[in-house]
């Protein structure tokens, strides 16, 4: 239950703090005064969209939060807990921040929490009805949702998307086989092309050995040569060994050493020195011997890389990508060559899952069916109280046009209205008037109540298009609601009003030239003027004051 609200700075409220109890509160207020502007709180704090013109003029952001009781709300308290964002003391606390430049900002209990996450647990805390949500009655695709939501078929309805979502899946795959055409020349020629890449040795490291060993012969001559020059620098065919020269000076550093011990290190090191010289000699000379001129062997190198340039050409890759476009092409050769073998088989199983989607389709249109009977019933006897003595309500479900599986089910809803004794039954988006959607909607939400989960509903001015006697028996069974959950109304009418347990009043003033608007709590006096007010106009008289206490006289009466 919401027991706690808090604005800064939202829209024309510069600050406004309001308590919530149990039962029917209403909000009134003159036109334009912003009578709304807690409803729009709450839907940001479900994880509404938010944008910088919600922040009021001159300040940096807005600020909103909102406060709950769980004891009422299962539901939220195990979202909670499943999100570790449970708080200690059982309770709630929803913050959002709008800043002025654009972007929002949102916790849970403290936490910073994600948008999605908002509107995740909004869904479990608040129910928000829209001035003009009773126009979303005129669509059928509403209307099957509203049969859906009333009848609690959210199990069958999604066996039947995941039945619509196989079939689809199967269904595509064909459609790509199909729309192929004949594919038997591109698995030819696919075929063609991997035998003529498998005649060659297209591996990395294959490749990158044929380029190493053909830049060896290639360039042998030289290669001896230069190992030739450094062979007779290092082994002293015309000069002293270099080994021999560097160990010597080792020897003679080693007898200095006796006067001055630091040579000694010096000595270690020019024999360490002349160890690699020779080593380096030995090495050269198994290269040296390794070295060899083979222009055979060369002229072969030479026509593998020219045949692999060519294939990297005729391919349009570099020879070190020749292997993986292979098995690129290797890959697309099987997956056709497959696909031509299975046509029969993926239709085989795209009738099964056609058949395992009628059997989810079938049984949601059982509880479809009953739950119309249900909801027909509820909502014609409801009729009766709201004015609308002798109308009656249907839900007939039709077949839906299509073949192909529909997510949505087999069949499409229209609610059928009769709003007069006598008269035939008529689609509802046909012949309804903008009062009778009001109490058809309304007539909905408390007929289905018994099955909802959340704890709180938020009704925004959907008692627009009633008046007179339908009026106060549109308050009460608001007030008849809201003893079972608790309900906040906006509301213009003084009807609804005066059956509310506490009662707001919006007010606007103009201070230095700013619009400011605050919510007030009305004791008995104030709200009998605020009435007396939504009945007479400005001009408020001492009859419409008595009119005003005789209408909360009546509707306290009314609440033992």
């Amino acid at each position: 239950m919401l027991t706690h609200l808090f604005l800064k700075d939202f829209a024309v409220v510069s600050e406004a703090e309001v308590d919530f109890g149990p039962g029917l509160t209403v909000v009134s207020g003159e036109t334009g005064a912003g009578k709304s502007l807690m409803v729009d709180a709450l839907m940001l704090l479900s994880g509404a969209r938010a944008d910088a013109t919600m922040v009021r003029h001159g300040a940096s952001r807005a600020e909103l939060v909102a406060e709950f009781r769980l004891d009422d709300a299962p539901d939220a308290a195990a979202w909670l807990a499943a999100q570790a964002l449970d708080d200690e003391g059982g309770g709630l606390q929803l913050r959002r921040v709008v800043s002025a430049e654009g972007g929002s900002r949102a916790w849970i209990n403290g936490r910073p929490a994600t948008i999605g996450q908002l509107a995740e647990l909004g869904r479990t805390l608040l129910e928000i009805h829209g001035q003009h949500e009773h126009q979303a009655l005129l669509s059928r695709a509403h209307q099957l949702a509203l049969l859906d939501g009333f009848g609690g078929h959210a199990a069958e309805l999604d066996a039947v998307r995941a039945g619509a979502r196989d079939w689809a899946e199967v269904d595509a795959h064909l459609s790509r086989i199909e729309a192929a055409g004949d594919v038997g020349e591109r698995i030819e020629w696919l075929r063609h092309q991997v035998r003529e890449l498998d005649r060659e040795t297209l591996e990395p490291d294959a490749v990158e050995a044929l380029f190493a060993e053909h830049r060896r012969l290639a360039n042998a001559q030289e290669l001896i040569a230069g190992c030739a020059r450094a062979q007779a620098g290092l082994a002293g065919e015309e000069n002293p060994a270099a080994a021999d020269l560097v160990r010597g000076a080792g020897h003679e550093l080693a007898r200095l050493a006796r006067d001055e011990p630091r040579l000694a290190d010096v000595a270690e090191m020019l024999e360490g020195a002349a160890v690699q010289l020779d080593e380096a000699l030995a090495s050269l000379e198994r290269i040296r011997d390794d070295l060899e001129l083979d222009p055979e062997r060369l002229d072969e190198l030479d026509a593998q890389l020219a045949r692999l340039g060519d294939l990297g050409r005729k391919h349009r890759v570099a020879i070190e990508e020749l292997h993986a476009h292979r098995e690129a092409l290797r890959s697309e050769l099987e997956a056709l060559e497959a696909d031509a073998g299975s046509v029969e088989s993926l239709k085989a199983e795209r009738e099964r899952r056609a058949g395992r989607w009628r059997e989810a389709a079938e049984a949601l249109s059982r509880a479809r069916r009953e739950a119309g009977d249900r909801l027909g019933t509820a909502v014609s006897a409801l009729m009766d109280t709201l004015g609308m003595a002798g109308g009656r309500l249907e839900v007939v479900l039709e077949a839906g046009a299509g073949t192909r599986p529909d997510p949505q089910g087999a069949e499409r809803v229209e609610l059928m209205v009769s709003a007069n004794p006598g008269m035939p039954l008529r689609p509802l988006r046909k012949v309804a008037s903008g009062g009778e959607l009001s109490r058809i909607s309304l007539a909905i939400e408390v007929a289905g109540l018994a099955r909802e989960a959340v704890a709180s509903m938020v009704f925004d001015e959907v008692d627009t298009g009633i008046g007179g006697g339908v009026a106060e028996t549109v308050g009460r069974t608001l007030r008849a609601l809201g003893e079972r959950r608790q309900a906040l109304c906006v509301t213009h009418l003084p009807q609804v009003a005066a059956q509310g347990h506490a009662h707001y009043r919006v007010e606007k003033s103009v201070e230095d030239g700013r619009t400011h608007t605050r919510v007030v709590r009305l004791d008995p006096e104030q709200r009998r003027e605020e009435i007396a007010r939504m009945l007479g106009g400005r001009e408020i008289t001492r009859e419409t004051r008595e009119h005003a206490a005789q209408m909360l006289r009546s509707a306290a009466k009314s609440q033992k």
